[in-house]
């Protein structure tokens, strides 16, 4: 609580503790506790504020772990795996802009970019753009300059059409079904990093994203790093710890 911050804010002004001690401890705060659900509000675990996981949860849910998240001063609260009917109800009081195609909610106002370059989200097909939405979308909350190309595996020349932009990126992502190529074209062009992310999009032997995954992984181009299928959020909050070193 507040008189236990101050108390340790008086250790480090005494020097009895030092900084990083005091760093340490708040990181070890106590969440809020709303019954259903334990919210973490410092922010300090993994730099960033905490994220809403919306399947499985109710609407009422979704809106109140919002809520408290705004109590406590959160300006842009990520809200993922959002179903329509949830949107409905956290906006009723909330100020959510909801986004179709990568179910992706957002409560309150996008942050300006503060991140040292440019996050690239490519994917391979039009069919791979929800997986993308969720990438980029999640990239933009946590305040970081994303440049979409979308559709880009039909043929080299559409890829190479977007040299100067994946050529710049600081981070790109590369998403993509089927056979999974898309990180192995992409990834031996750019210095930037490279994350994969494999989609269940494809027919048949696809497995359901596994052929991709497998693809991925088994890339020749050095230094890409894979997440899992449909592991949108997952990409766009790792391209956003890299961008922000």
């Amino acid at each position: 609580d507040q008189q236990e911050i101050r108390a340790l804010l008086e250790q480090v002004a005494q020097g009895q503790r030092s900084v990083d001690e005091a760093v340490l401890a708040l990181k070890m705060e106590p969440f809020q506790e709303l019954g259903f659900a334990k919210v973490d509000t410092t922010g300090l675990r993994q730099g960033a504020a905490e994220v809403i996981y919306g399947a499985g949860k109710t609407p009422r849910q979704i809106h109140d772990i919002a809520a408290s998240m705004r109590q406590t001063g959160e300006k842009a609260i990520l809200i993922t795996r959002m179903s329509q009917e949830a949107a409905q109800v956290v906006g009723e009081d909330l100020p959510l802009t909801y986004h179709e195609m990568g179910r992706i909610g957002i409560v309150g106002e996008m942050p300006a970019p503060t991140g040292k370059g440019t996050i690239v989200v490519a994917t391979g097909g039009t069919s791979d753009m929800p997986v993308a939405e969720e990438a980029a979308l999640t990239a933009e909350v946590l305040g970081n300059q994303v440049t979409r190309l979308y559709d880009v595996v039909g043929g080299l020349h559409r890829t190479l059409s977007h040299l100067e932009d994946i050529m710049s990126a600081r981070v790109i992502i590369a998403i993509a079904g089927m056979e999974g190529a898309l990180a192995s074209v992409i990834g031996g062009l750019p210095t930037a990093r490279l994350i994969a992310v494999p989609t269940q999009r494809g027919n048949g032997a696809a497995f359901g994203g596994l052929a991709a995954l497998l693809s991925m992984l088994n890339s020749c181009a050095s230094g890409v790093s894979v997440v899992n299928i449909d592991n949108g959020f997952g990409a766009g909050y790792l391209a956003s710890m890299i961008n922000h070193l």
